[in-house]
């Protein structure tokens, strides 16, 4: 491996996977924290750290300058900018390529055109990639939209142009809804994103949400890995996916994949990134963006198709030949993931914070867990408030829906208020068991959304049990040190002796 030691740009769960994607390459790792990440879990897995900045991401995790000092002063050859933050940054990976240290993801200039997504619209549409419908135009007016949403026919979407994660989007289904909606739309891109540019799409009633992940190295191949089915959102956000889609004929799984290698070779793709389409369930489906990193979901890919993309990234970015061809590749099994929040679905899903008290991940055949903090951990109101991602892979689609509602039900998380109920009521819902889901429906179906009185899993009561017992016993077994609060031997966080 031409890597020594990788820099991972990033925090929380996707940092924990990298570093461990790293160690099984045998490379070092260094990690950056902001002062309030100083105890995370990635900082401690990491084979050194660096202290980047106060807990603000645009003084830390969005600092460019001092990411590169840190990865500098490290000695690392390389970094992974992991998922959010900076990873979508043309300018990033641009001043990353100038400092003489390698960026793990695509060229600068991929980002750019198709971070930006009326460009990437045109640049698909002069591929031969189905686009939606839509209208777009850097100076358009008030006027100049109303005209074109006329001529679409509502209902339509108005979206941001270097848009991402669901802001800076509307759904107007009325004339007399446009121009409120364009306002909103641009005071939320402005503050999002740093540019209020906006164009319209058609929107598609009851679509279905559906990626396809890519591969291409820097000798010229490029090849897909098959789809995900991300349809099961909240306020444009994903809360569950799997692979294969339940909605995909082997005729278009074909047909879309191919479509994702002609997007990814059109802008000189390198490196692993998402194809993003909407379908219909007529059989259409429409190019809606790129998204030019690892994906959050990435590891439903990696149970079915049996390749490891973190590490994959990585020996593209080290200059390896993709090891496979597009022939070689198939999907075994069927793999669901739900992603893990620190939220309060019965309101609106509101961030929850604070210290987790316990945390029992479930474990068996088939189950993982890619979690970015363990007991005794903080979730920070700074940052996203994701926990882990719970990921199963079994024979078929009845089989991992079955695994995952047992995987859900074995998961306690105490301290914090989570999703988890509410993920367990995805999972366990007749439509979803039928494969009748489309991007409206948790909103039309699930919401509001009310926590019933769950039976608390053996393994919490025993768990709390315990912790009760130990609070009065010390390290070494004995009764409770002295009555001295602050003596260490009289705590149940972890602290050992030369540790």
């Amino acid at each position: 491996m031409a890597f020594q030691k990788i820099l991972i740009a990033n925090r929380g769960e996707i940092a924990v996977r990298l570093i461990r994607a790293c160690r099984e390459l045998g490379i070092q790792t260094a990690a950056v924290y902001s002062e309030v990440d100083a105890g995370a879990q990635h900082v401690r897995l990491a084979d050194e750290a660096v202290l980047i900045g106060p807990a603000e991401p645009a003084e830390s995790y969005l600092n460019i300058e001092r990411i590169i000092a840190a990865a500098r002063a490290a000695g690392c050859e390389a970094i992974h900018p992991g998922y959010g933050f900076l990873s979508e940054s043309p300018d990033f990976a641009q001043t990353v390529e100038d400092a003489g240290i390698v960026f793990i993801g695509p060229p600068a200039e991929a980002i750019r055109r198709m971070g930006v997504k009326t460009e990437a619209r045109a640049i698909m549409a002069a591929a031969g990639v189905p686009v939606v419908p839509g209208f777009q135009g850097a100076t358009a007016t008030d006027a100049d939209f109303q005209q074109a949403a006329a001529e679409i026919g509502y209902p339509v979407m108005v979206k941001a142009a270097g848009g991402g994660g669901g802001k800076g989007i509307r759904i107007v289904h009325q004339p007399g809804e446009l121009a409120e909606a364009l306002g909103a739309a641009r005071r939320e891109a402005e503050h999002a994103f740093g540019d209020p540019t906006l164009y319209l799409e058609k929107y598609i009633a009851h679509a279905r949400h559906i990626e396809v992940q890519v591969l291409a190295d820097t000798h010229g191949n490029t090849v897909h890995l098959f789809e995900r089915e991300c349809s099961v959102q909240r306020r444009h956000q994903k809360i569950v996916e799997e692979t294969p889609s339940p909605h995909l004929t082997p005729d278009i799984r074909a047909r879309m994949g191919a479509a994702a290698v002609e997007a990814a070779r059109a802008v000189g793709y390198v490196n692993a990134g998402t194809v993003e389409f909407i379908a219909d369930f007529d059989g259409n489906f429409y190019f809606m963006e790129m998204n030019t990193r690892l994906q959050v979901e990435h590891p439903i890919t990696e149970l079915v198709t049996g390749i490891d993309l973190a590490q994959i990234q990585i020996r593209i970015a080290a200059g390896e030949r993709l090891p496979f061809r597009q022939e070689d590749l198939s999907q075994r099994g069927h793999a669901i993931e739900c992603r893990v929040y620190a939220e309060d679905p019965s309101s609106g899903f509101l961030p929850a914070t604070g210290k987790i008290l316990k945390s029992i991940e479930p474990i068996g055949p088939g189950i993982r867990v890619d979690a970015g903090v363990v007991t005794g951990d903080s979730v920070s109101l700074h940052y996203d408030p994701l926990v882990a991602k719970l990921i199963v892979l079994a024979g078929d689609r009845a089989a991992a829906i079955r695994r995952m509602d047992a995987a859900l039900g074995q998961y306690a998380i105490l301290g914090l208020t989570t999703n988890l109920g509410f993920l367990r009521d995805v999972i366990r819902h007749p439509d979803f068991a039928a494969g009748q889901i489309d991007t409206e429906w948790v909103e039309a179906t699930l919401l509001p959304w009310t926590s019933e009185e769950v039976e608390v899993p053996v393994e919490a009561l025993i768990a709390a049990a315990l912790s009760e017992l130990g609070a009065g016993m010390n390290a070494a077994g004995g009764a409770e040190s002295d009555g001295d609060q602050f003596s260490p031997w009289g705590r149940m966080d972890g602290f050992r002796v030369g540790q």
